[in-house]
């Protein structure tokens, strides 16, 4: 049976690779696994400064779409899965894939557009791949992709599996039409399927409230007898407990799950975007900065003496290294020969 939760108003803004699994134990473990998770969230936040950087001198071409301010939704979330487990998301997908552990180097040379990438050098920003890693990409159109989760929560149905897929899109998604047809599917057929709506307020510039009659998002749901519910996406701990339950839901029940995971990107919608435009204010995001996922998990393990300043500085030149590495590496990387255009247009199904 679905549950329902009232959801209050949005929580107000007060005045080398990414995290792995690790579960829930004592003190130690407890601390240890908040030091992965402060690590995949400084990975993320530093590998997109650096992004930024090389877009503004013509490194990355095309879109480019950065995660910066919603890192607590990707680690939290990918920290909970197996490695058998699914990730597909949309075209904001830096952050996730780094967070699933594709390497920084795969990324960054698929960014720069090079052989070495993870899509060798053909998706660049919006399509990023890892069949190692079960992470179906990286889509750039807007909703393209839930269909395609739906189908994969099928397939791990059909073939007796216990593994679930976690499906991320941002809140515009919700107006489509594939999303609905997607979840009324996943609900019928009960498929292991974690809907994550990245709520960052703001489709391209246009805020939720403009573009969407239910402002409970999560409640849409409802029209499709599903579980839903919402948690504050600046607070790791929160993104962990309600997407944990729904993993678990997912897993052992095969039961679907709509999540609303209310949070805020802190650059523009994508490079090409002001950070604060027309559409939102300077003092609104000013507000939601101090909301830095970042910062509320580093100063949540400083209270409970988990970790020091000097070893935060330490984790932060350690990783500043390691993002530097990819740069250098794709950097060095070729360039596609022009008869890569030709490769992989076809699949030989026959042979």
């Amino acid at each position: 049976m679905a549950t329902k939760k009232k959801a209050d108003a949005r929580p107000a803004a007060p005045g080398q690779n990414g995290a792995t699994a690790v579960a829930n134990g004592p003190a130690d473990d407890e601390t240890a696994l908040n030091r992965e998770l402060l690590r995949s969230m400084l990975l993320q936040r530093r590998f997109e400064e650096r992004c930024a950087e090389a877009y503004a001198i013509g490194k990355i071409g095309g879109f480019c779409h950065l995660y910066i301010g919603q890192e607590a939704v990707s680690t939290g979330s990918l920290s909970l899965l197996r490695p058998d487990d699914y990730v597909i998301t949309t075209y904001r997908d830096h952050g996730q894939a780094l967070a699933r552990g594709m390497t920084p180097r795969s990324v960054m040379a698929e960014l720069f557009g090079r052989i070495d990438g993870c899509s060798r050098g053909k998706g660049g920003s919006m399509h990023i791949f890892d069949r190692n890693t079960n992470f179906l990409g990286g889509h750039g159109i807007v909703g393209g992709h839930v269909p395609i989760a739906t189908g994969v929560g099928f397939a791990i149905k059909y073939r007796g599996g216990d593994q679930v897929i976690v499906c991320f899109m941002g809140e515009s998604v919700v107006n489509t039409g594939a999303f609905h047809e997607a979840l009324n599917m996943a609900s019928l057929w009960k498929l292991p399927c974690v809907f994550l709506i990245e709520n960052n307020r703001y489709g391209m510039g246009t805020a939720l409230e403009r573009a969407s009659a239910i402002h409970d998002i999560h409640e849409r749901g409802a029209a499709y007898n599903m579980h839903r519910d919402f948690c504050d996406g600046q607070d790791i701990f929160a993104v962990r407990k309600t997407v944990g339950e729904a993993i678990e839901r997912a897993r052992k029940e095969q039961l679907p799950t709509l999540i609303d995971v209310r949070t805020y990107r802190f650059m523009g919608h994508s490079m090409s975007d002001a950070v604060s435009g027309t559409y939102r204010t300077k003092a609104e995001l000013d507000e939601y900065l101090k909301r830095d996922p970042i910062a509320l998990l580093r100063a949540h393990m400083q209270d409970a003496g988990q970790i020091t300043d000097d070893e935060v500085h330490a984790l932060d030149d350690e990783i500043k290294a390691i993002v530097q590495d990819s740069w250098d590496f794709a950097d060095a990387s070729p360039e596609p020969p022009l008869e890569a255009l030709y490769e992989d247009v076809y699949v030989d199904t026959t042979s």
